[in-house]
């Protein structure tokens, strides 16, 4: 059969009907916003005329936010893209337009990734949001999510260096190379309640009220939670939650006089917690879980955060960009609620 000439309108209005994400998104987001920054790093002196023109600026870094929301590969990506009408209509793309293939999408990122711009496409949405008065600075949560990449199979002397923060030396030699090509130097193995997570860690600081995050680290895993404390923090926070593994004296020192805290308390093998301290943990995880529904969403909504690129420069751009999808997701939820 033959698409007729109402066929992808048809299709177009019974996705609206069904709820297409993607169409709330492009209805309260100004993409408009992130040209500048876009524009600026992939700015190069012309050599010239010729060459074929450059796919939109803006439509490629919608492409970026669709890998994150649904965690697609490239190859993936570009076969949705051409098999999805909800994909194409998110950005305006008709059927006969051409799309960017897999190899193009990973350019488009890695010379983002190569400018770190990441952080700068955060702050400018975060920035709006500042404007648009979401942001409470009321009361901030902090807490840490495990972002797992493939593990590796290393020999004893490997897993060594690699922990002392050294290369191996086989690896390094010049018959070793596509080796080394596959092997996440800068990941690390930690423990968690007898399970061992290998990849990265996602620090966030969200806002309490609105559940917005406004800031973020992203370290190996085996980077306690409680180091990473003192960078989330800024003069704007008043009043801060967090939960028992922040509960130690280098993070009581760490935070400023002027703020707030509820930290929950946590019990030692010789200091059982009283009743008076449970009946204070509860209060504060009433508002402190609210952190938790940030990586539910990441978690379920956006289809996980597990990782299959390799290196720590390469995990920083994937999770903030991560961590910028659930803000444009939480803003139109925003939005929809205000209205």
């Amino acid at each position: 059969m033959q698409f007729g000439f109402f066929d992808v309108e048809n299709k177009e209005n019974r996705l609206s009907e069904l709820g297409d994400h993607l169409e709330k998104l492009n209805g309260v987001i100004d993409w408009e916003m992130f040209r500048p920054i876009l524009k600026k790093a992939f700015h190069k002196e012309h050599k010239g005329a010729g060459g074929r023109p450059a796919f939109d600026y803006v439509m490629m870094f919608k492409i970026l936010i669709i890998q994150r929301y649904y965690n697609l590969s490239d190859d993936q990506t570009e076969f949705q893209i051409n098999d999805r009408i909800s994909f194409m209509r998110f950005l305006g793309l008709g059927l006969s337009d051409k799309v960017p293939d897999a190899k193009t999408i990973w350019h488009f990122r890695n010379v983002l990734i190569e400018n770190h711009t990441a952080d700068k496409l955060f702050n400018r949405f975060e920035q709006m949001l500042e404007d648009a008065h979401l942001i409470s600075h009321k009361g901030s949560i902090v807490d840490a999510t495990f972002s797992e990449v493939p593990k590796q199979h290393n020999t004893p002397d490997e897993k060594k260096d690699l922990k002392e923060g050294r290369i191996p030396g086989e690896w390094k030699k010049p018959e070793n190379r596509h080796k080394l090509a596959q092997k996440d130097t800068d990941a690390r193995y930690t423990r968690k309640r007898d399970e061992y997570h290998f990849g990265y860690k996602n620090h966030i600081k969200a806002d309490k009220d609105s559940k917005l995050i406004t800031s973020y680290s992203i370290t190996p895993a085996n980077i306690p939670d409680y180091q990473i404390l003192p960078e989330l923090l800024d003069e704007r926070d008043q009043h801060l939650w967090a939960d028992s593994g922040y509960c130690m004296k280098p993070v009581f020192d760490a935070i400023p006089s002027h703020i707030k805290t509820d930290i929950l308390e946590r019990a030692t093998k010789c200091h059982p917690l009283t009743e008076e301290q449970k009946q204070s943990n509860t209060v504060k995880s009433k508002v402190r879980v609210r952190v938790e529904h940030v990586f539910g969403h990441m978690k379920n909504a956006m289809n996980g955060i597990n990782l299959k690129c390799i290196g720590l420069e390469r995990a920083k751009f994937h999770l903030a960009l991560s961590n910028l999808t659930y803000n444009m997701c939480r803003y139109e939820i925003l939005i929809r609620s205000a209205t």
